[in-house]
């Protein structure tokens, strides 16, 4: 059987952020503002809300497992990208801090913690998972708004990252 590790998507999401991080280089703050729509939950109003959201999700997951308190993320902007980007920089050197030096034995022995009103029992391998795995769905969310807005985006699938190799380049030919 095909086996993903951890590094696998962790190499995918640093790619991707380092895609999104030129893309905002090039385009400015602006398209940080652009609304998420009025069909949300309430927690996003803006594209800068949502890649903030992705950010302190990592932070936030990886301070309950080490068992230290949880950050206050509500300070940080969403509204000017080298600095939203910098503390993104951040909370990965944090997660892979962590992943480097957590204890092997303990990756799969469930934990419990409260989430907001909800209790959740789970492995910190699941947990490490899920965070990287809802970086991965958030960021076609930001790139459909950023579309639906009127801004181009490239194409950011895993397809054509460089993980596990292969090349790609847009209207080339084999």
């Amino acid at each position: 059987m095909l086996e993903v590790k951890l590094s696998d998507l962790v190499d995918y999401t640093d790619w991707e952020r380092e895609q999104w991080r030129n893309w905002f280089g090039k385009n400015g703050d602006g398209p940080l503002k652009i609304s998420a729509g009025p069909h949300g939950d309430g927690r996003f109003q803006t594209v800068g809300d949502v890649i903030k959201h992705i950010f302190s999700a990592e932070k936030r997951y990886v301070e309950r497992l080490s068992g230290r308190p949880l950050p206050d993320t509500s300070a940080w902007p969403s509204d000017h990208a080298a600095s939203l980007f910098e503390i993104g920089a951040e909370t990965r050197q944090g997660l892979k801090k962590f992943v480097d030096t957590f204890p092997a034995d303990q990756w799969d022995v469930p934990q419990e913690f409260t989430l907001m009103n909800s209790y959740l029992k789970a492995t910190p391998r699941k947990i490490i998972v899920h965070v990287l795995m809802h970086e991965i769905r958030h960021w076609p969310q930001v790139a459909t708004l950023l579309r639906l807005n009127g801004s181009p985006v490239p194409m950011r699938d895993f397809l054509f990252s460089p993980v596990f190799g292969g090349e790609f380049r847009q209207g080339m030919k084999a």
